[in-house]
């Protein structure tokens, strides 16, 4: 069975729907408009031109090119990271971008090896639609962490230099900022994996069911994705955190007030 296709002008009446969230945001004043004719053309664009070059890049299938791909894929995650958490970019890209490399290339991989039997690790098909499904995910966990992270810090500047004065090392100083962080990070994650199929059906299942696939095919896959965007998402954001320390803190323990834009 071939998925359905969708005609130009069911297209339309799909973008009509925005005529809902438009007039709720004229009726009560929301200052929305703007943003959402912006991001909806600016989605529009950037899927219809990833459309086109995706459809050259199955084509092809070079492993070089799929690899640069996705580093261009974790660059771009990194850069708008690293935009949503108020830090400085360069005391941040380095670690963020070793810990984005590191925690998607490795979970994609070790799939593509030993959970999904493609010929080939490389291939284009699941190297860029499981890595892109990963940094989705790992950018929205590490802007919690990263943020969650810095700005308790600098709230709670005394208190962290209080616990150094005792004795305590700067890791352990920081232990429960770390703590706090992470679990705030992995908190979407964890409680959209603990709802999935009861409150609602995730994507990767409904696309895989409305490409053909049959349901327990389709479940396979969701389960695989959702175990390797948790176990990406928190590498990620541990690594990033742990990484970014020497490069925010000074050699005495102290955290840089230059760090924040």
């Amino acid at each position: 069975m071939e998925t359905v296709n969708i005609s130009l002008v069911s297209m339309g009446f799909a973008f009509a729907l925005l005529i809902i969230p438009l007039g709720l945001s004229l009726l009560f004043r929301f200052k929305l408009i703007n943003q959402l004719f912006y991001s909806t053309f600016r989605m529009t664009t950037q899927l219809v031109l990833i459309g086109i070059f995706l459809k050259y890049l199955f084509k092809w299938d070079n492993p070089l090119i799929n690899f640069a791909w996705l580093t261009i894929m974790i660059l771009v995650a990194v850069f708008s990271s690293i935009r949503n958490a108020s830090i400085k970019i360069s005391y941040l890209f380095l670690p963020a971008f070793i810990s984005f490399f590191l925690s998607t290339l490795l979970v994609v991989l070790y799939l593509n090896s030993l959970v999904i039997p493609t010929e080939s690790i490389m291939e284009a098909k699941y190297l860029i639609v499981l890595g892109g499904m990963l940094l989705g995910n790992c950018l929205r966990g590490n802007i919690i962490g990263i943020s969650t992270f810095y700005n308790n810090l600098r709230q709670n500047d005394k208190n962290y230099l209080y616990t150094l004065s005792l004795g305590a090392s700067q890791f352990k100083a920081l232990l429960p900022y770390f703590q706090k962080s992470v679990e705030l990070a992995l908190k979407p994650s964890l409680a959209s994996m603990a709802t999935m199929g009861i409150v609602a059906l995730p994507g990767m299942m409904t696309g895989v069911i409305l490409g053909g696939a049959d349901p327990e095919t389709a479940i396979k896959y969701q389960i695989v994705i959702v175990l390797g965007i948790v176990v990406s998402t928190m590498t990620s954001v541990v690594s990033t955190i742990l990484l970014s320390l020497k490069m925010c803190f000074d050699q005495y323990g102290i955290l840089r007030k230059d760090i924040f834009r």
